[in-house]
This record gives C-alpha cells, sequence and structure tokens, in this order.
C-alpha cells in the first residue's frame, strides 16, 4: 500500500475537487455548492492545486483505472495524498483506493481494505435502502447501490461506518472515506457534510441534511462546467 506520509499538513486547500474522468461528477459538485463548498472538476495536474480534498466518483472502475495511467493521474494523487489531501472513493472510487481486490491486482491502495467487484451481480441487481449510519447523520441515511461493489474486510487503522448483512459498505482511516454506495445520487448531503468536515472545510449550517429542492436532474445545471 501507498499509505505513508511525508507531510503532517492538516489542510492544503480550500475547495474540493472531482476526479473528471468518467462517472458521476457533475452530481457530486451539486452536493458541494449545496453546502455551500467550492468545489471543481480535476482532470488535469494544475487542477489539483488548492485542494483539500478529492473525490473519486463511481463509474467504472477498468475505465477509470486505465485513464489515471493513461493521463499520469495516478501519481499526482498519491503525492497528493501524501501532502495532506483527503479522499473520498464512491463506488468505482472505493475500488481504486483499495489496497486490495479480491482475484485481481489493486490500482492507488491507498486505504486497507479488501474489495470485490460486482458484489452483488450484474446492473440488474442494483438496489436502494436506508441506514442509520450515526457518525454521519442522526438521521437514517438514503443508500443507492448500482452495480456495487462489497467491502469483505477492513485493516488496522481503518474505522467500519456501516454493515450491511456480510459485508462493509461504508469505512474510512483518517484520510481516506469510501463507500459502496451512491449519495450523491439521493437528495441526502449527510456524506458531503462528513467528508467537507474530514477535509476541514466549514459547510453551511442553514442547510437541511435532506434537500427537498433536490431531484434526480438537478445535476444538469453545473453539466456545463465539465
Amino acid at each position: 500500500m501507498n499509505s505513508a506520509k511525508v507531510t503532517t499538513s492538516p489542510l492544503i486547500g480550500k475547495a474540493i475537487g472531482v476526479l473528471d474522468m468518467q462517472g458521476g461528477v457533475c452530481e457530486h459538485i451539486d452536493h458541494l455548492q449545496r453546502i455551500g463548498i467550492s468545489a471543481r472538476p480535476v482532470k488535469h495536474s494544475q487542477d489539483f492545486e488548492g485542494l483539500a480534498g478529492l473525490i473519486l466518483p463511481g463509474g467504472e472502475s477498468t475505465c477509470l483505472a486505465r485513464l489515471l495511467k493513461i493521463f499520469e493521474i495516478e501519481p499526482i494523487i498519491v503525492r497528493k495524498y501524501r501532502e495532506g489531501m483527503k479522499l473520498w472513493g464512491t463506488c468505482a472510487g472505493a475500488i481504486l483506493l483499495a489496497g486490495s481486490l479480491k482475484g485481481e491486482a489493486a490500482h492507488l491502495g491507498l486505504i486497507d481494505i479488501e474489495v470485490q467487484r460486482n458484489g452483488f451481480g450484474s446492473q440488474l441487481d442494483s438496489f436502494t435502502c436506508e441506514a442509520l449510519i450515526p457518525k454521519i447523520s442522526p438521521e437514517p441515511v438514503p443508500l443507492t447501490f448500482i452495480r456495487a461493489p462489497k467491502i469483505l474486510k477492513a485493516g488496522e487503522g481503518v474505522d467500519i461506518l456501516l454493515c450491511i448483512d456480510d459485508f462493509i459498505a461504508a469505512a474510512e482511516s483518517p484520510d481516506v472515506l469510501v463507500t459502496v454506495f451512491h449519495p450523491e445520487l439521493t437528495g441526502s448531503l449527510a456524506f458531503h457534510r462528513y467528508f467537507a468536515s474530514k477535509c476541514g472545510l466549514q459547510s453551511r449550517a442553514d442547510q437541511p441534511i435532506l434537500d427537498p429542492s433536490w431531484n434526480m436532474t438537478s445535476w444538469t445545471r453545473y453539466a456545463r462546467i465539465v
């Protein structure tokens, strides 16, 4: 794993980036803007400047892994992480961050978890549910699983935030958050608030955790920026 840090800087910027290679980029930017956090797509090396955190969104993990190598972004993510940038991987992003993948080689390897890709089966096995996650929200959080992976186990220094049946659905280390579901595809802002706090950023106190103005097309207002 590449988890060793080279600095102890608690905060390196005032914005959160969303990796803009493939997947749910605008949806995350929409949620971050709703809680008053400066957010932008990240595609090139210069886009990493001034970031306190980076979200690796859901999408297709094999495609994302190839693009990270083709555009030489992988070493930049590792370097910025070591300098203090926090990371959050949702679904495919969690696969990229995992230290171990069942049956295949790991990618970034920045959190000590083992992940199984397509843990539930095909796209037809996608589902939604709710769960109470005390560290994230005092209210149940809506969860959307789309061809989701499963976190099979977590190593030392990794806190489990949510277990469902026989798998781990959310976990974190001091510097990395992983969720196998998609908080950006619901009206709940709880996980984005939590990640902003993890990055040392203050979100809007007046914004409700479950935003009544959100709908499945809200993200389109940001589509023009990516």
